[in-house]
């Protein structure tokens, strides 16, 4: 929870804020549910209405009856002739961590004893929310009559031809009743893939996400159009029938089942919250698997007289309540761009930002990667940024909300001298990035040491960069040799260390003291040499000997391996400084010689990308394995990536898979693969 930090601490900083909000919330708002068209995400729009309900939250006196919060959805479109419902349709509030459900658990609560008397304990149903659109199905004598869209809550678009090619809608009913039922009209992902690759092959653009084909798809004039893409339907709710409804929202969901509608299998009855916040965690880890897009759990009262005790407010209903999963794009505001050295010396602006939770973790930086990237995005200090965060993806702004501009921004501009260089900067010839012309900085020193002793390079557990800046402050480092020299003394020096913790160290050093050919290439920061370009060569040399006498050929001959890394690797090797640094190492360290690239390996030819956690290995060792079969590993999923190996959460890279129809395994098929 950021509450704190999203709300302004004085009532003329809320008022300028609020304007704000609701002149960019109205303007997304008619995009998105009127013109079907979007500039920012639903997950960003989300995060600029729910700071705006925070902010009228703590100074109530600042709503106005304009505002967003005091209204349901969009305007009907005129192409379409008007339906005026005959039950108010109403959204659900929302909700984004567990402590606003147990909020809403405390609220509901309160309220009952008020309305009934006596303190209840009620039950709650937690059902998926498809992010599709929703429709309303009237219903007589069993037949269908009517069906149409939201639209403001009052007024819809008729829709019934459209809806009638949706094949899991039932023409008639399996009893005959007269009615009114809610859903949610959604496209699979498999079938978007479909229409996409039809797209691109016509030589058009394909379709951004199924939510917004479906809803554009609804709004065809031609409902042949509407048949070709295969759209699909979930029935969640019964909001007026001929009969006495059921006493429970699951006997509810029973009855919609028996009528003959297609209902999300995947609801449950939970007692207590608890139960409800596990439900809400173990579909986030399950969603991305399915072929529907699902942004939370939908939680409401079980018990219907419950839910008439509650009511409704003027825009939702007190009884249910709308669990958002962790966005992937959020709103917040840029404080401060900060220019930090990295271990090669190249010079990384990185954006300092108001504190915000995405994809469910609190993210107060993010790179804005180089001077280019900042102009691109226009980006000044003080701007409300959208931030993004998919999966295991890292956090990164993706686009500037220019709308909520006061004048106060400030530009950023790159500047000639920076402290942790020790000297000026320079911008890097072809490139967009600028680096310290002191190579040797103090500030870089460090940065190589961190990585060094990270686990992409010696691992060497409980020495990372808290213990790393105490030991080159002390001076008992200068070179990375100097780790593997280190006693429990002179350890014993250093502040909060004692003797155990000491030897502890010390024994983690020793432990380190082996290493494989790639990963050991991969520890020494050379320039343009990262992860999988250090295998690359551990495969195509074998052992250390050779590299240290490689040439500049030598390295240029190795696939992907292209001029600007076999000059660095090069000269990298033929410094002096460099060489007695490598014969000093290899005095205190072992590096494993690479059995030469497997020719007939089951995995060869095979492309392999890893997303999410496995349970059974780390992903390093995954890769090392794939790797030992004679396999390849990449990092980002493409059409010609052969398979995906999806743990828990598997965020971005999963749907991606899906978008290229690239074959996804789970973790137990890539097990049996492995042997």
């Amino acid at each position: 929870m950021q509450r704190q930090e999203t709300i302004p601490k004085t009532k003329q900083e809320a008022r300028e804020r609020l304007a704000s909000l609701r002149k960019t919330i109205e303007h997304h708002r008619y995009l998105y549910h009127v013109l079907d068209s979007s500039e920012i995400s639903p997950d960003a729009l989300d995060a600029l209405k729910h700071e705006l309900v925070l902010i009228e939250t703590a100074y109530p006196d600042l709503v106005t009856p304009d505002s967003p919060s005091q209204r349901v959805a969009g305007a009907p479109l005129k192409g379409f002739k008007k339906v005026r419902h005959t039950v108010p349709q109403w959204s659900f509030n929302d909700a984004f961590d567990a402590e606003e459900m147990r909020e809403f658990d405390e609220r509901v609560k309160n309220m009952l004893l008020k309305e009934l008397g006596k303190k209840v304990e009620p039950t709650y149903v937690c059902e998926l929310k498809i992010d599709g659109l929703k429709v309303v199905l009237s219903y007589e004598n069993g037949m269908l009559v009517t069906a149409a869209t939201r639209g403001d809550g009052t007024v819809g678009e008729d829709v019934t031809a459209n809806v009638k090619m949706i094949e899991s809608v039932p023409l008639s009913l399996a009893e005959k009743v007269s009615g009114v039922f809610e859903g949610e009209v959604w496209m699979a992902k498999s079938t978007l893939l479909r229409l996409n690759k039809e797209e691109v092959k016509a030589g058009r653009e394909p379709f951004a996400n199924p939510r917004n084909l479906a809803a554009g798809t609804m709004r065809q004039l031609d409902s042949a159009v509407v048949k070709a893409r295969s759209l699909d339907v979930f029935i969640y709710d019964a909001s007026a029938l001929d009969r006495e409804l059921p006493k429970t929202q699951t006997e509810e969901l029973k009855l919609l089942q028996d009528l003959g509608f297609k209902v999300n299998k995947y609801f449950a009855e939970c007692k207590t919250m608890d139960e409800v916040i596990a439900f809400w965690q173990k579909w986030q880890k399950r969603a991305p698997k399915e072929d529907y897009w699902i942004d939370g759990v939908v939680v409401k009262v079980n018990e219907r007289a419950y839910q008439e005790a509650l009511g409704y407010t003027g825009k939702a209903p007190r009884f249910g309540i709308a669990f958002k999963f962790p966005a992937e794009q959020v709103t917040t505001v840029l404080e401060d761009i900060v220019l930090q050295v990295g271990r090669t010396g190249v010079v990384t602006p990185v954006a300092h930002l108001r504190p915000v939770s995405v994809a469910g973790s609190v993210v107060s930086r993010a790179t804005l990667h180089n001077e280019d990237e900042i102009a691109r995005l226009g980006v000044r200090i003080g701007d409300t940024v959208i931030l993004q965060k998919a999966g295991d993806v890292i956090p990164d702004i993706v686009a500037v909300v220019k709308e909520m501009r006061t004048g106060k921004e400030k530009e950023f501009v790159f500047p000639k001298f920076v402290e942790d260089c020790d000297g000026p900067v320079e911008r890097i010839p072809g490139q967009s990035a600028y680096r310290c012309v002191n190579r040797n900085s103090f500030a870089q020193k460090r940065r190589k040491f961190y990585y060094f002793v990270s686990k992409k390079g010696f691992d060497i557990d409980g020495c990372g960069p808290k213990v790393i800046d105490a030991l080159l402050d002390a001076e008992l480092v200068g070179n990375f040799d100097d780790l593997f020299t280190l006693t429990v003394g002179d350890i014993l020096s250093l502040p909060r260390f004692a003797e155990l913790s000491a030897k502890n160290l010390i024994e983690a050093i020793d432990k380190a003291r082996t290493i494989s050919f790639g990963k050991f290439l991969t520890a020494l920061s050379i320039e343009h040499v990262g992860e999988e370009t250090a295998h690359d060569i551990a495969d195509a040399f074998g052992t250390i000997e050779k590299v240290r006498t490689a040439s500049f050929e030598d390295f240029n001959a190795i696939y992907g391996v292209g001029e600007v890394v076999a000059r660095s690797l090069a000269d990298w090797f033929a410094d002096a400084h460099h060489s007695a640094l490598l014969q000093r190492l290899l005095v205190q360290i072992r590096v494993e010689n690479r059995k030469l690239k497997i020719e007939n390996g089951k995995f060869v030819g095979k492309t392999f990308v890893l997303t999410g956690t496995l349970s059974s290995m780390s992903r390093d060792e995954a890769k090392e394995k794939v790797r030992a079969l004679g396999g390849e590993i990449a990092e980002s999923v493409y059409s010609k990536t052969n398979f995906v190996v999806a743990g828990e959460n598997p965020g971005s890279k999963y749907d991606k898979a899906k978008t290229f129809g690239v074959r996804v395994i789970e973790e137990a098929e890539f097990l049996k693969m492995l042997k």
